[in-house]
């Protein structure tokens, strides 16, 4: 973990039995003010969601998931402060903009961190553990996207080595718009 950050947080997979806490910091994240531009989803969109879609995402990116790995940083008092999950692509599969996955790799989606605990390294420790599974997975490289007007999150990514690739896909709630595609190659 990054020395700015307490030892005091713990920066772990989440486990399938904390679907509420899963569900909560969703929550918390799409009333983002940068939320509209981050996310593929509206508060409303997933607040009406069941708690089985809950269990069933905890279930999917929890400790002993294969497909993807939900990261969480939790602060001392035990509230969840930040959260990154990635999610395995294998070669040849087809992924969510239609795309061919050309390669083995991670792709970062959800990133989130609490407003009050940005600016502190958090990130970068999440970030850490997240390429740490998708590398133990025999992922090549790791992804995600970000939307062209989103200049906190492209620094935040830029910050912890991430850098656009030059590809770009269609912004899913407006075909005008664009979202870069960043990676971190494997070194």
């Amino acid at each position: 973990m990054s020395a700015s950050i307490s030892d005091d947080y713990v920066i772990r997979a989440i486990r399938t039995d904390e679907w509420p806490a899963v569900k909560q910091l969703r929550l918390d994240a799409l009333r983002d003010p940068a939320a509209h531009l981050a996310f593929l989803e509206s508060y409303e969109e997933a607040v009406a969601k069941p708690d089985s879609f809950w269990q069933d995402r905890a279930a999917g990116g929890g400790e002993g998931a294969i497909g993807a790995r939900q990261i969480i940083a939790e602060a001392p008092d035990g509230e969840w402060v930040g959260t990154v999950t990635v999610l395995f692509e294998e070669a040849g599969t087809v992924d969510w903009a239609g795309g061919v996955v050309e390669r083995k790799q991670g792709h970062v989606v959800g990133v989130f961190v609490r407003p009050e605990h940005r600016g502190t390294g958090l990130i970068k420790a999440l970030f850490d553990a997240g390429l740490e599974w998708a590398w133990a997975r025999g992922a090549e490289r790791v992804r995600l996207y970000v939307h062209q007007d989103n200049g906190r999150a492209q620094a935040a990514y830029r910050k912890v080595g991430f850098g656009p690739s030059g590809e770009t896909v269609p912004f899913v709630h407006d075909a005008g718009q664009r979202e870069l595609e960043f990676v971190f190659e494997r070194e």
